[in-house]
């Protein structure tokens, strides 16, 4: 489905070495309706690089993304991809950044052209330029040590309109941007900026070690209130992200962890705070594409994956602390919904063994509406991609063929009681007085729902029941 719609529909894990760093590297799906699993992803990220392509700027999705990093207070960095196609002005993809993800930009190299005259880029720090050329393996000419953008190495390799172009453009640059600021960078007020080509390996490099130069060592988390020192003896971390069936001939099962604080040790006892239970790390290993590796150490900022048949859930806190729970997976509020219904009941046990496992991944949310006959939850998510996704993996991973049926409710709105009534059995519904095409449901966490068939019921229903509270997320 990736290769089809020329999307990513799912996020990525690897782990890395370059030179004496430790990076780990989480990608994340840019569509707009994978958001939610991008959020968990990026509750385990210390700094964001953010791809944006020179030919179309700030995209929806992109935008969406930016959002939750900021909400996150994650420190951004931008890298603007493919300047050796055509590509909208430097100056104007800068304004565009500024103005709409309200940070300061700080370029750190300038594009010298683009598409067919892109020659290169000049690192305004170093005072080089590293000429383009399309080599074999992403090979490119080592940097020119020039004294600025004026030297005489640079005209040589520019011709006279692109050279006047990329100087008058510099010039501009350097008294409308400010200086880049390591501080203002970490406490997200400023977005250093790279320009390059990843495709042909150009940039990229020189964008990896301004990052590392900057970016920030992994942080703590809060846990009832108080952060928790990475440098801290006890173990600690928590679940972001769970991926069944990656090695589809061993139906195997990914849980990966973020460890906040502590020392990881293969086979070590943890508590899984969700159960109370402890829990023996037996299989744990660190992945870099297809590539395996059995993992024995690890430490704070690490991404462990857990692979076997551990029964945790996103969200889950593991830690040889019983204080410390982390609470880093909030919901995203659906935006719509459908039911996914099995075509053959010969597949019955396939059908519910997939839907199962799909669901623990968090791929969309459950709702089981109040009376109603229907056998399987409702499923709510961000986007109806996801439901795609989620019935494209029946196929391939369960050999199910299943069919959507959407109904009428794309409102959801949670509710509870400002007086509980204690007589009330815990499986019947407060009293609401729902608007016309409402129903009641409870969610996957056992929370009464509303559901609605369309906004402007919200204000109808708030007004019939003042008696209730309400609110629009989980």
């Amino acid at each position: 489905m990736e290769k089809e719609r020329g999307i990513s529909v799912s996020s990525t894990v690897l782990q890395f070495e370059y030179k004496d760093c430790c990076v780990n590297l989480l990608d994340t799906p840019g569509h707009h309706d994978f958001s939610e699993d991008t959020y968990r992803v990026l509750s385990a990220v210390d700094a964001a690089v953010m791809v944006i392509d020179a030919g179309k700027g700030i995209e929806a999705q992109t935008l969406k993304l930016f959002e939750v990093c900021r909400r996150r207070g994650v420190p951004i960095f931008v890298f603007i991809n493919k300047m050796d196609r055509p590509s909208r002005p430097p100056l104007e993809l800068i304004d565009e950044l500024e103005n709409v993800l309200k940070l300061a930009p700080a370029p750190v190299n300038w594009p010298l052209g683009d598409g067919p005259r892109f020659r290169g880029v000049y690192d305004r720090k170093k005072g080089e330029v590293n000429l383009f050329e399309k080599t074999a393996h992403g090979a490119f000419k080592a940097p020119l040590e020039v004294a600025g953008i004026e030297d005489e190495k640079v005209r040589e390799a520019l011709s006279d309109e692109l050279y006047e172009t990329v100087t008058q453009e510099v010039e501009l640059l350097d008294g409308v941007t400010g200086p880049l600021d390591i501080e203002r960078v970490l406490a997200g007020e400023q977005m250093p900026i790279y320009f390059g080509s990843a495709m042909n390996n150009f940039g990229v490099q020189n964008m990896l070690e301004s990052f590392l130069e900057m970016a920030p060592l992994p942080a703590g988390r809060v846990s009832d209130g108080e952060m928790i020192d990475p440098n801290t003896d006890n173990f600690s971390g928590f679940v972001f992200k769970i991926q069944a069936n990656m090695n589809p001939r061993h139906r195997d099962r990914a849980v990966f962890v973020r460890i906040v604080s502590g020392v990881f040790e293969r086979d070590m006892q943890v508590i899984d705070q969700r159960s109370g239970k402890k829990v023996r790390l037996a299989n744990a290993q660190k992945l870099f594409g297809q590539d395996r590796e059995t993992l024995d150490t690890a430490y704070a900022g690490d991404i462990l994956a857990l692979v076997g048949n551990y029964n945790f859930l996103i969200g889950d806190t593991l830690t040889s602390d019983p204080k410390v729970v982390y609470k880093e997976m909030p919901r995203f509020t659906p935006e719509c919904f459908t039911y996914i219904l099995n075509k053959d009941t010969a597949n019955i046990k396939r059908y519910r063994s997939g839907m199962e496992q799909l669901m623990k991944e968090g791929v969309a949310q459950a709702y089981h509406v109040h009376g109603s006959a229907q056998a399987v939850p409702l499923l709510g998510a961000v986007g109806p991609l996801q439901f795609e996704v989620l019935q494209a993996r029946l196929i391939s991973e369960y050999q199910v063929e299943t069919r959507l049926e959407h109904p009428r409710w794309t409102v959801v709105q949670w509710f509870q009681e400002k007086e509980p009534d204690k007589s009330r059995r815990d499986r019947d519904p407060p009293e609401v007085k729902l608007p016309t095409g409402s129903v009641i449901a409870r969610d996957q966490d056992g929370q009464w729902v509303v559901l609605l068939p369309a906004k402007y019921l919200v204000g109808s229903l708030h007004d019939r029941n003042e008696h209730l509270t309400f609110r629009n997320h989980a």
